[in-house]
């Protein structure tokens, strides 16, 4: 479990897929306390496993069905990631309740600057929609975020300075794809009414 609060930026530094096609990453980063092997570590949103640490560069191994669901597979040597380490149960919740598994991806369709903000607006898929809520939380490439506006299929947030500065979002541009996470309250809830009125 995460809180979308990111506390590192990673940068691969090599790749390789196994005969099972899973896709090994090792990845630099610095300031990552206390972390060892079996692990969980969320790269960009994606809650995956420490599966060998050597100094400051750790490695990851990702599925098929992983890479399926999110943008993993654009990953190359070079990609910098947003890293946050799971939560401890005494820690205060400083975003949201983030559990690192992915839903889909977003697109990003406009980057817009205000003062020393960012208002990014992006494309939800369809089934996902649903999810999403004014003032209500996503989780983008890792971080928690509340959403401004909720339009059709189009939703946007907005980016504060600390936060473009202290992350990936920096690095982003329109038509990039960002792995997304709805809120998992929105997501039991839409089970229970489902289970309720079937």
């Amino acid at each position: 479990m995460f809180k979308g609060i990111i506390t590192n930026i990673g940068t691969i530094i090599d790749t390789t897929i196994c005969s099972n096609s899973d896709q090994i990453f090792h990845i630099k980063a610095q300031n990552l306390f206390s972390i060892h092997e079996g692990d969980s570590i969320a790269c960009s949103g994606v809650c995956l496993t420490v599966v060998d640490i050597i100094n400051d560069i750790f490695t990851v191994q990702i599925s098929q069905e992983t890479m399926k669901v999110s943008n993993l597979g654009a990953w190359k040597v070079g990609k910098k990631m947003n890293l946050e380490q799971a939560m401890r149960l005494s820690d205060k919740i400083d975003g949201h309740l983030v559990q690192g598994h992915v839903d889909e991806t977003a697109k990003i369709l406009t980057i817009n600057q205000n003062l020393g903000s960012h208002e990014i607006k992006l494309s939800c898929p369809q089934e996902l929609i649903k999810f999403v809520a004014k003032k209500g939380s996503v989780t983008l490439d890792g971080v928690s975020l509340t959403v401004n506006s909720v339009i059709g299929q189009e939703f946007t947030v907005n980016i504060i300075p600390y936060t473009w500065q202290n992350t990936t979002f920096q690095y982003n541009k329109v038509n990039d794809y960002l792995n997304l996470e709805v809120d998992m309250i929105a997501r039991y809830l839409d089970q229970l009414i489902q289970y309720k009125y079937n």
